[in-house]
């Protein structure tokens, strides 16, 4: 496959190329709901969400078992502390990965060998410089941009520095997916399960008008 035109960040970690490497997608699975669904896609990254702490003691193990690599969102996990201790907690039931907004939990992943996805809220130019600040700061193996539509307006600058990138947010169709990972991304995460099943070899041509990022001022 020929590498992304606007992708040069840091390598990504030998785990997640493997599982990304098919499906490109990783599932947002929010509650219990969508478990089965995900369970039977061919997607084999997930980030869950909103699972309270007695759940997921239950939940983890059955999702390693299937092969799939997990993440767990900690912000939104009613009971889980917001500390060391939690991160231990996830990590011993077989969780692979954490995801938070909070960069003293991406810090404190690493040194527990947890993968680690900072969550970023790109809101307008000015947040640019704290987000890419504190991502430098806590080297993640991830960065999950929201929305997924900002990324197009970000310059190439900005996007390294928050490499390697999950598109989230209003990912909603197959081009959606196409074209983040068209813009550098290495892949996107959206909580529809019609798109757990969609592989590489399924996406939609980009048009190249789609790639031209509007001039902007320098963040």
């Amino acid at each position: 496959m020929a590498p992304h035109p606007f992708h040069s960040g840091a390598p990504l970690a030998p785990r997640l190329a493997s599982a990304l490497a098919e499906v490109p997608v990783v599932a947002s699975v929010i509650g219990t709901q969508p478990l089965r669904q995900f369970l039977t896609a061919p997607a084999k990254v997930c980030i869950l969400a909103s699972f309270t702490v007695g759940q997921l003691p239950k939940v983890v193990p059955a999702l390693v078992r299937a092969g799939k690599t997990v993440f767990v969102n900690v912000d939104s996990s009613p009971g889980l502390a917001q500390d060391r201790g939690a991160l231990e907690f996830i990590k011993n039931m077989g969780v692979h990965g954490v995801v938070s907004t909070r960069l003293s939990l991406i810090e404190k992943g690493r040194p527990l060998g947890l993968l680690t996805m900072m969550k970023v809220f790109v809101t307008d130019r000015s947040n640019l410089p704290r987000s890419t600040d504190a991502i430098s700061r806590g080297a993640p193996d991830l960065v999950e941009i929201m929305p997924a539509p900002i990324i197009a307006r970000m310059s190439e600058r900005a996007q390294r520095a928050m490499s390697p990138s999950v598109a989230a947010g209003f990912v909603e169709t197959p081009a959606d997916v196409a074209l983040a990972l068209a813009l550098g991304s290495v892949a996107a995460a959206t909580s529809d399960p019609r798109l757990w099943h969609l592989r590489r070899d399924q996406l939609p041509p980009v048009p190249p008008t789609a790639l031209k990022r509007p001039a902007a001022p320098q963040e």
